[in-house]
């Protein structure tokens, strides 16, 4: 048996999340979980330290060295070398141009090439088909449904980014009628009141029944949404994450018939690992190299 213990990491945009992740057993080390705010707006030398701060945290009680660690990263970058190639999205400006595999490695005083990247709009997936509700499958479309909408393709081997969200969808994109804050809106036109969120929509829906239609019509955009992705990538299975999946059994059914409108029929699946799921995907990555299968 080789070492089957890595570091998953979740960067973003103000936080880094990180713990062990048991590659041979598919899940996370609980008490090495750890989560800390990180000044995205900071230096280079802020942002490299508070990383690698904590990953060195998690990594601590590791007794098998050199460490490996596979890092979920927003992009644009570079995933292959380890540069940084966001500029002016109000996050990590200083590390444009540089490599970031280089920097963490010397801070962590190990070999640049025990460090992995990927993208981190793919991490979900990646971790849901490694040890979550895509498991089996060898193809899968994800959707994260919250503030925004985030969409995944796997192809059986890395998890990548589909970019969805700004598809053009009715009279404007698709993350318009798919988030959380078409919910909100569409409530205050329905009934003239406001809500802060899909949970507390929920909350409301043994006072006013006109919810179970908002979530109908949400379903419906979904499926409609769904249908061509679907059609072009050919998935075996769709998978949902995000808050707004908590609340499926209000609109999967919707979603479901819009699918089979299109002669489309496809499980349909909720997320199993919640914020577990791109820590163990950033893992993942290391897997075919260090357990036996």
């Amino acid at each position: 048996m080789k070492n089957s213990m890595a570091v998953g990491v979740d960067v973003g945009g103000s936080h880094i999340t990180a713990a062990l992740v048991d590659l041979q057993g598919r899940s996370i080390i609980e008490q090495s979980w750890r989560r800390e705010r990180v000044n995205s707006k900071g230096s280079i030398a802020e942002i490299i330290d508070a990383w690698a701060a904590v990953i060195l945290d998690v990594a601590a009680g590791l007794q098998h060295k050199p460490v490996i660690i596979g890092i979920g990263m927003p992009g644009p970058f570079n995933y292959e070398e380890g540069i940084s190639l966001m500029q002016n999205q109000d996050k990590y400006d200083a590390l444009y141009g540089l490599n970031v595999r280089e920097l963490l490695a010397a801070k962590l005083h190990t070999d640049p090439q025990q460090i992995r990247f990927i993208n981190d709009a793919g991490c979900f997936l990646q971790g849901e088909a490694f040890s979550g509700a895509a498991r089996g499958f060898k193809s899968a479309i994800g959707l994260t449904l919250g503030t925004g909408l985030g969409s995944a393709t796997f192809d059986g081997h890395i998890a990548k980014d589909a970019n969805r969200w700004c598809s053009p969808f009715k009279d404007s994109i698709a993350e318009d009628y798919i988030s959380s804050r078409w919910f909100i809106s569409k409530y205050a036109a329905v009934s003239g009141s406001t809500v802060k969120d899909v949970k507390a929509l929920t909350e409301l829906i043994d006072t006013d029944p006109r919810i179970l239609d908002i979530f109908k019509e949400f379903g419906t955009n979904l499926g409609n949404f769904l249908a061509p992705f679907i059609q072009e990538e050919n998935p075996e299975v769709v998978i949902m994450g995000g808050n707004i999946a908590n609340a499926a059994a209000l609109f999967l059914p919707a979603v479901t018939a819009t699918l089979e409108q299109h002669n489309i029929h496809i499980p349909l699946r909720t997320a199993m690992l919640g914020e577990s799921a791109a820590v163990i995907g950033a893992a993942s990555v290391w897997f075919d190299e260090t357990v036996d299968v």
